[in-house]
């Protein structure tokens, strides 16, 4: 049986991106996630221990978001591979990470980078 996790709207303060002032000021950003599973266990046993858990999952991604990158696709490779490391029933994940207000001179909502794997 195939189950579907999605956690969206997460939102986190953190120190990603190129420019100097991006590494010490901060930014907010805004990460989505969509995992696919194997849940027959889970959804037989009605077991916690057999699921996917999304807190697990959650703090996973909460994790690396405060480890420092340059670049967006270097923060989804980690979070892809500590999530992939953490539940050996995922069958495929997108991660999407949005930088709000990124510093490009004009007035944007964001810029988004989403990894699948």
């Amino acid at each position: 049986m195939k189950g579907i996790l999605e956690i969206e709207g997460m939102e986190f303060f953190a120190y990603h991106g190129c420019f100097e002032a991006e590494q010490v000021v901060g930014n907010k950003f805004t990460v989505y996630a969509c995992l696919h599973y194997d849940c027959s266990l889970s959804a037989k046993s009605d077991c916690i221990d057999d699921a996917l858990s999304y807190q697990t999952a959650y703090e996973i991604i909460a994790g690396e978001m405060t480890r420092r990158s340059h670049l967006l696709e270097h923060l989804g490779r980690r979070i892809l591979h500590a999530l992939y490391e953490a539940f050996p029933q995922l069958e495929y994940a997108k991660i999407k990470i949005s930088k709000m207000n990124p510093p490009l001179g004009g007035q944007i909502k964001c810029t988004s980078v989403t990894l699948e794997k």
